[in-house]
């Protein structure tokens, strides 16, 4: 009997047990799927925070407020490092808008109620003053409208450009809301732009955004203690560590910070987010990787235990085949191909459950940002698990198949 014969013949005894084959086959379906499914659930929430991250570029880097330093060391105060201010933020970009491209951004509220007509938002919109660079450099795209004028800008006309949410939360399906006024915070602005759905990690904060100009922002939010974030976009990518450098000196000398003392601002690379993103991913690949080896060798227990009822209603057949001539060796192959090929096939269908249930859960986890995620590696890893998962659930019952005395076999009823 060459290894072709021992195929077929394997074939045929899944074909005779077809309930017994599909319930196991369903076992190793179940561990794959939560194998290959959770770790694709990850893939996709990473290719959405990817997608948030990509308009951002990896060339840019901020300049925020520093936090509070609050440990205490040697019985030292704590130190509180004053917010970065207006004319801090317009001084750095004149100082620093010719080596660089500059964006300034001040938030005027996290929590706003917006009305139009009868219909108003949840109070969790935000509000923020821009310039003619930030939204370009943070990659925010315009879907409608247009983007604020020189006129806009210098002027602080009432005009603001909103996002997706808070469109649906105002206006009706078919109703443009182009040149339309919105309340906010009392005050009445055009609407002049809608931008294109964004998403974020933390449920879609991108899209109940309202960004309106600089001036009407710090007019707005007059006699409130504001602070200014800037962003800085480098032409070149390989420049930008030298123009950090160089912008932290030029905010030092305008904070006035003292020589040995730390910065009073920090500064973030863009892309050092998305960096911690795909490490904290990493982390939860572990976990789903372990959550899913787990249930495969619950699954591959269940096998093994088949495949042992399988061995002992087929001693009369091992006894016929060793007496017409079958080596230990044909014995162990056949089972052994008959456990795999269960495994694999319960490994295919695991994978295809796992591509629409795994993409399913990245859609809804993410609130549709989410890429279809196609994830060829696993899916190599999850049949050659299977593999592994067939050989191990095989060998014993294999084994002992091969080890049945023939006489006894063929008296066996």
């Amino acid at each position: 009997m060459n290894l072709l014969e021992n195929i077929r013949e394997g074939l045929r005894s899944i074909k005779a047990n077809m309930l017994r084959t599909t319930l196991t086959a369903l076992i190793i379906a179940i561990g794959v799927t939560a194998l290959v499914g959770s770790l694709t659930v990850i893939d996709g929430i990473q290719s959405s925070v990817n997608n948030s991250f990509a308009g951002l570029g990896a060339n840019a880097f901020d300049l925020r407020n520093r936090d509070i330093f609050k440990i205490r060391k040697d019985g030292e105060k704590e130190k509180n490092y004053p917010q970065i201010d207006y004319r801090e933020a317009k001084m750095y970009k004149e100082k620093f808008g010719h080596s660089a491209i500059i964006g300034l951004k001040v938030n005027v509220s996290f929590s706003v109620e917006v009305k139009h007509d009868s219909k108003k938002t949840n109070p969790n919109s935000r509000v923020i003053g821009t310039d003619d660079n930030f939204m370009d450099i943070k990659g925010y795209k315009i879907d409608k409208g247009r983007t604020f004028s020189a006129n806009d800008l210098q002027y602080a006309v009432n005009v603001c450009i909103i996002g997706t949410d808070i469109v649906d939360q105002l206006f009706e399906k078919n109703t443009n809301p182009i040149d339309k006024e919105i309340n906010i915070l009392g005050q009445k602005f055009k609407v002049i732009g809608l931008l294109e759905k964004k998403g974020s990690m933390m449920g879609g904060g991108d899209d109940r955004v309202i960004f309106m100009p600089l001036e009407s922002g710090r007019k707005m939010a007059q006699g409130k203690t504001l602070t200014f974030d800037i962003v800085t976009s480098v032409p070149n990518i390989t420049d930008i560590d030298n123009v950090i450098e160089e912008a932290r000196g030029v905010m030092r000398i305008i904070r006035q910070d003292q020589i040995g003392e730390p910065d009073s601002f920090s500064i973030e690379r863009s892309d050092s987010l998305a960096k911690q993103s795909e490490s904290i991913t990493g982390i939860l690949r572990v976990a789903g990787f372990g959550v899913g080896f787990i249930t495969l060798l619950g699954a591959a227990i269940a096998l093994m235990n088949i495949m042992l009822v399988s061995v002992t209603e087929r001693t009369q057949e091992i006894g016929i085949r060793k007496s017409l001539g079958a080596t230990p060796y044909l014995i162990r192959l056949q089972f052994l191909i008959e456990a795999v090929v269960i495994c694999i096939l319960g490994g295919l269908g695991g994978i295809f459950l796992a591509i629409l249930i795994g993409n399913l859960f990245a859609q809804l986890l993410m609130g549709g940002t989410a890429s279809f995620i196609m994830p060829w590696f696993w899916m190599s890893i999850g049949i050659g698990v299977c593999v592994v998962v067939g050989l191990f659930s095989g060998i014993y019952p294999a084994y002992k198949a091969s080890k049945l005395d023939p006489i006894e076999s063929l008296r066996y009823e």
